[in-house]
């Protein structure tokens, strides 16, 4: 799956990422999904945030480009995500409403978070998806999406019963991230450890999996390449730093042992 670089590429081979993330009091989220998709490899990177987040974008992630106030064109990315830390005022659910309604040339997206919530309340916005799509939820947005499961064999056959039925991705997160495919098959992924049992780790596995889309892996094997990567890169921090100082951070910071190691 994975494509390594060519001795002659340029920053526009890679791709140009959108990221969709923040507000106040979250920006953190932003700033930790932004690195992680810059880690990913990708060419370039803009992320669309309130105008309270946009100093703290340029200050901790310089090599990014900022956006805010009105977003007009999507067209011109080669991939989306969108989610951590928006929150789900109406400001966000109109966001959200309008980039799956503009997506018309199915530009891959990645959703998450509060993307995640508010699809829960507005599940009208579900028939939207396409096999671009890829959702990533940890259990409890899992339920507050398709309902509760008795017990995990049921949720894992859940979700591929709704992957199949909108036609897209669902990564349901934990110990052993499980991808759910359109077309009826599951994978499991064997990387990752408990100390990425912390705050904002998904906002970094979104991050990932939205600078590898960016750069023209097809979205099934962007979940595959995005959950190992991001667990590789866990248990290589958790060697070196231990799982209880590990911070979400740590992860990204660790992308680089876990791509050379492939």
């Amino acid at each position: 799956i994975y494509q390594p670089r060519t001795q002659f590429a340029h920053k526009g081979n890679f791709g140009h990422a959108l990221l969709l993330a923040g507000s106040f009091g979250k920006m953190g989220a932003a700033v930790l999904c932004a690195q992680a998709c810059l880690r990913a490899g990708v060419g370039l990177l803009t992320v669309y945030v309130p105008a309270s987040g946009v100093n703290i974008l340029q200050i901790t992630t310089p090599e990014a480009m900022v956006l805010t106030g009105e977003l007009e064109d999507i067209s011109s990315y080669a991939a989306m995500g969108i989610g951590p830390g928006l929150g789900t005022t109406a400001d966000a659910v109109t966001l959200l409403e309008n980039i799956l309604q503009q997506n018309e040339n199915k530009t891959p997206l990645v959703l998450d978070a509060d993307a995640l919530n508010i699809l829960s309340t507005h599940p009208e916005l579900l028939s939207k998806l396409t096999a671009e799509n890829i959702l990533t939820p940890h259990p409890k947005e899992f339920e507050r999406l398709f309902g509760k499961a008795a017990n995990d064999f049921e949720r894992l056959t859940l979700a591929l019963q709704k992957a199949k039925e909108l036609q897209c991705f669902i990564i349901l997160k934990g110990h052993y991230c499980f991808i759910a495919s359109p077309d009826g098959k599951g994978f499991f992924n064997s990387t990752g450890n408990a100390g990425m049992a912390t705050g904002g780790s998904g906002d970094v596995l979104t991050g990932i999996l939205t600078g590898l889309l960016a750069q023209g892996y097809p979205p099934l094997h962007a979940c595959m390449l995005g959950v190992y990567l991001h667990g590789l890169a866990g248990d290589l921090a958790a060697e070196n730093i231990s799982q209880e100082a590990m911070l979400a951070g740590d992860i990204s910071k660790y992308m680089g042992e876990a791509f050379n190691q492939l």
